[in-house]
């Protein structure tokens, strides 16, 4: 079983975010400032040995494939922000690309939305930098970046078809023009193509929607879970229910965007959501493939007040225990019922979201040995 863990590239400088949150800001200033808001809530989290890393540094790199390696992880799926030729946040990615020695398993999922101040704006949102995706010779240079990594020999490829996973593809209005472009340019280059995935869910929930150019719809957790827990509390109603509010959702982003003023943050100030980490599990390891296309998912945790204070959704009871209990049971799913053999889970270090499987204070390296524990006990691990 391959289990490729998400990573989040913001934990170094770059000049964009010192101009929009200051100078030298980076995920872990998030991470320092969280506080604890009830009893039992765990923030904030430190890093083991006070591991505040940079992701400039190789040796950050080396000890992270390392441990992913000793531990069962078989690859990353590196987050890349690509804004027509500007890039951020690119460097870490591309010195999984540069460094022979790191000799990691890893491939791209680009995240292609706008950055804005929404997640602390609690007025007028503020477009940081927008997402738009150009015309044909603008696909054609963000292709030839991605063919810098394609080539490389620890990209994760299936039969010569380079994996590419793309967090909102429902964002892009030409998007098969796009995709079958990419595909063509990856032929000419010597590939048999390119298997293009989709992250979120509400790709899928679109009514209209063409996946045909997908090869793989990656249960990206605990989003999935979210909605087969809404949806079974009372069927269609409810489901009705849900996709009114992912529309009404949709729609209320856009005018937020479009007029800049965070009506999100006004409905919703100070209002703290709390979920439950079994309930959570039990949605995802008793789900069944909607197609030969699902990759199963699973997920560490769930929480950022780190970066949404009291505005945030918290996973509560979630423990290395309880993470190994489900992982097990989710490999045996993965097997028999989805006939994958990868998983993705949420996350390496998405430590402002509290989903990380590096070691921190608390637990040290248990959520790790959990991976491992899990991979063992199905037979997976040699």
């Amino acid at each position: 079983m391959k289990i490729i863990a998400f990573y989040l590239p913001q934990f170094h400088s770059i000049p964009e975010n010192d101009e929009w949150w200051g100078k030298g800001f980076t995920e872990w200033v998030n991470v320092k400032q969280a506080k604890s808001l009830f009893e039992g809530h765990y923030q904030p989290r430190i890093p083991l040995n006070n591991n505040y890393y940079c992701l400039m540094d190789d040796n950050v790199l080396k000890w992270q494939t390392e441990i992913a390696k000793e531990y069962g992880i078989y690859g990353f799926c590196i987050y890349h922000y690509w804004f027509e030729g500007h890039k951020l946040l690119e460097k870490p990615l591309e010195k999984f690309r540069d460094n022979p020695e790191l000799n990691m398993p890893y491939c791209i999922c680009w995240a292609n939305e706008s950055w804005t101040n929404a997640w602390i704006a609690t007025g007028d949102v503020k477009t940081l930098i927008k997402q738009t995706y150009g015309e044909k010779d603008e696909w054609k240079n963000h292709f030839d970046y991605f063919l810098t990594f394609f080539k490389d020999k620890n990209y994760i490829s299936n039969s010569g078809k380079p994996l590419l996973v793309i967090y909102r593809p429902e964002l892009i209005e030409n998007l098969n023009d796009m995709l079958d472009y990419w595909n063509e340019l990856a032929i000419e280059n010597g590939f048999n193509g390119i298997d293009f995935a989709y992250q979120q869910i509400s790709f899928s929930l679109q009514k209209e929607m063409d996946d045909s150019r997908f090869k793989y719809d990656i249960e990206y957790q605990p989003g999935y879970a979210r909605f087969d827990l809404q949806n079974n509390q009372s069927n269609r109603l409810k489901l009705l229910t849900f996709k009114m509010r992912t529309k009404i959702r949709n729609l209320v982003t856009l005018v937020d965007r479009k007029l800049n003023v965070n009506i999100t943050a006004r409905l919703t100030k100070n209002q703290l959501k709390i979920e439950d980490y079994d309930q959570l599990c039990d949605a995802i390891i008793n789900r069944k493939p909607k197609s030969e296309k699902s990759i199963p998912g699973m997920f560490v945790g769930w929480d950022n007040t780190p970066r949404r204070g009291k505005n945030a959704t918290v996973c509560t009871n979630s423990t290395p225990e309880k993470f190994k209990y489900y992982l097990t049971k989710q490999i045996l799913n993965a097997k028999v019922n989805y006939k994958k053999d990868m998983m993705f889970i949420f996350a390496w270090n998405e430590w402002a979201e509290g989903g990380y499987l590096e070691p921190d204070k608390k637990y040290q390296y248990k959520y790790l040995e959990a991976i491992k524990d899990a991979l063992t006990e199905n037979n997976e691990l040699t």
